[in-house]
């Protein structure tokens, strides 16, 4: 394992702390309540009953990351990569979950609108404006009360940003890199308005394939939003947007081909593929009285995803329904309603749907120095599969989950919080019916069921003038964990397993201008049983999940309106993707990028900055199973840009 040059900051941190920075830490940011809401109330994350990490605006500047899903892979605890070469919905593996599918473990949210998707297409997050974040609210071990299906690992809450004057950033880089941020908004006292487009493109950094196209991509996003309050009691609010992304992306390479060169074709085609997305939404809020507030909102969302050579189309519609009423009182607040969501897919020749109706309530009362909260929900999931012609398929499933934790306040430094969860994860619409490919039929699948985890955190928080510490372990257990069996590729379950692990999570203001920061987790994921297997998976690891996850920050003030910014982020071996056996020649190879940003500010309305990723060249990739890598961030990169505010 190698750190380089920028381990030496948080060494530097222990062996030389300041005391008496106080106001600094204020300034910069280390000792300012972090606020949180995943149960819909406003808390600081050291009263909260349950493990967080959150990531505010000025993380997200001072990173330099050119969008969402390159500042989640390189600065949070979450692994982020390419999913079989796709980078706009790539796979994501939280508390152990593992690459293959982990993504229908983390419920995606952006302003409360579900980016997971009712088959096993992952998220697409390449479709949100990493521009348009204004703050990253990650929540561990809990959520499924309030977000339901799919939130066993936990949540990532997207929250974004209203515009108050405009501004227009341009930026260029290595490979043909180039885009464009336009943003406006206005902020009022009855009413706020803002809008924003993107547009990012880049010519591919692979050598050509046999029709001459390297793996080049482009996106356009736009966004608008709005809010108002005609009367105090009443506030109403609309958005809208758009997202549209063109992309070719790599195919496999042996280890042989890697090696040598990881720009290099493999003899075939890059994938090509296209995504278009449309929602909109409408919500209000009306306050009863002081305490009393009644909460409602509609989305309406279309997706399509084309695979260009094959022509193969599928259409989604989602529609989103929620109703709530909340009671906040000055130590007891509630929060109940009921929840609806109609997912279809359009294919070829049929409609499949998955539709999830919920009731929930989650409660929470705060006492001098104690917080304590509980939750329970039901959901009912049915799937419906239409074919344009032959037998149509119709099936329910009924879950439940509740939440309980609590928070005790030692002192106004030290808080200590445990939760315990259960939580369940539905089969999507692609394991839950099976397709015979020699009769062209298909049918339920009787070998799943949805999975189940019961999860219980403990942990810490440590907050002072110059230092922020948050410590957490983990234990899950789990049954009927679902997987897709490799060498069948049968959707199934894992009949018995469990998860266990630390993550610690620290920030020191080692002078007035220089920070450190920290965001490391150790987790084992081991299969306990899994009967369909024959025993063969028993004791084995659950596969793509490293055993230690490391992010290093230093932050440095280094002239008046200059900032300079050096991370490192490791990630180490584990088994290839798809070795539930634990056998293969070929591992997972550790993971690792050094990446460096300077952010200039000149006056108050200009910002110069420039960025380089993977500093030291390391030839990164992700290893299905042997002689299968999808090569990723194999070599440096670069970034220089400009920001005008007006």
């Amino acid at each position: 394992m190698k750190f380089r040059l920028v381990a030496v900051a948080p060494l530097c941190a222990l062996v030389c702390p300041h005391p008496a920075l106080a106001q600094q830490a204020a300034e910069t940011g280390i000792a300012a309540p972090v606020i949180v809401t995943a149960t819909r109330v406003e808390l600081k994350d050291t009263e909260a009953p349950y493990a967080s990490e959150v990531h505010r605006r000025e993380d997200i500047e001072r990173s330099g990351a050119s969008n969402l899903v390159d500042y989640l892979a390189r600065h949070s605890s979450v692994q982020v990569l390419p999913n079989f070469g796709n980078r706009f919905a790539p796979s994501l593996n939280m508390r152990g979950y593992g690459l293959a599918d982990g993504y229908q473990n983390v419920v995606v949210t952006v302003d409360g609108r579900r980016l997971n998707n009712v088959d096993m297409v992952p998220q697409l997050l390449g479709a949100v404006s990493l521009a348009d974040v204004d703050r990253i609210e990650i929540t561990k071990g809990s959520g499924s009360v309030m977000y339901g299906d799919g939130a066993t690992a936990g949540t990532i809450q997207i929250h974004t940003r209203p515009r108050d004057g405009g501004s227009v950033e341009l930026y260029g880089g290595s490979h043909g890199g180039r885009g464009g941020v336009l943003s406006a908004g206005l902020v009022r006292e009855r009413f706020s308005i803002s809008a924003s487009a993107e547009r990012s493109a880049d010519d591919g950094a692979a050598d050509k394939d046999a029709s001459g196209h390297r793996d080049a991509s482009q996106a356009d996003l736009w966004r608008v939003s709005g809010s108002a309050k005609p009367v105090d009691e009443l506030r109403l609010r609309l958005d809208a947007g758009e997202a549209r992304i063109d992309s070719r992306y790599m195919g496999p390479l042996t280890l042989a081909q890697f090696k040598d060169d990881p720009a290099q074709n493999n003899g075939s085609l890059y994938t090509h593929q296209k995504f278009n997305t449309r929602d909109w939404g409408v919500g209000a809020d009306y306050d009863l009285d002081a305490r009393w507030r009644i909460s409602v909102d509609h989305r309406d969302e279309a997706r399509m995803s084309e695979f260009v050579q094959s022509s193969w189309v599928s259409d989604y519609r989602y529609l989103t329904d929620e109703f709530s009423l909340q009671y906040r009182g000055d130590q007891f607040s509630v929060t109940g309603g009921a929840q609806r969501f109609d997912g279809v897919r359009k294919g070829m020749s049929d409609d499949t749907s998955k539709r999830n109706t919920a009731l929930f309530v989650q409660a929470q009362y705060v006492f001098e120095q104690l917080t304590l909260s509980a939750g329970a929900r039901g959901e009912r999931v049915r799937y419906q599969y239409r074919p344009d012609s032959g037998t149509r398929l119709d099936a329910t499933e009924r879950l439940a989950s509740w939440d309980l934790g609590l928070n005790y306040r030692v002192d106004d430094a030290l808080s200590v919080f445990g939760n315990y969860n259960s939580g369940y994860q539905a089969p999507d619409i692609d394991r839950f019916f099976s397709f015979d490919w020699w009769t062209g039929t298909t049918s339920f699948n009787g070998f799943i069921e949805p999975a189940r985890a019961r999860t219980l955190t403990v942990g810490l928080n440590h907050v002072t003038a110059a230092n922020r510490l948050k410590l957490s372990l983990f234990h899950v257990r789990l049954k009927n964990e679902i997987f897709l069996e490799p060498f069948s590729y049968a959707n199934t379950n894992i009949d018995r397993s469990h998860k266990y692990g630390l993550e610690l999570q620290d920030s020191w203001q080692i002078t007035p201008a220089v920070s450190g920061h920290v965001n490391y987790s150790w987790t084992r994921s081991i299969i306990d049983r899994d009967d369909a297997g024959g025993g063969a998976y028993d004791g084995k690891e659950l596969p793509g999940v490293p055993r230690h996850s490391l992010v290093l920050g230093l932050a440095v003030d280094v002239v008046e309106g200059g900032s300079l910014y050096l991370s490192h982020t490791w990630r180490s071996k584990a088994w290839a993707a798809d070795d539930f056996d634990n056998d293969n020649a070929q591992k997972q190879r550790a993971y690792q990028s050094t990446d460096l940003t300077y952010r200039h500010r000149i006056g108050k309305g200009v910002e110069l900055y420039g960025a380089v990723s993977n500093l030291f060249e390391h030839e990164n990739g992700v290893w299905v199973g042997d002689d299968r890598i999808y090569p990723v961030s194999f070599e440096r990169t670069w970034k220089l840009g400009a920001r005008f505010s007006f």
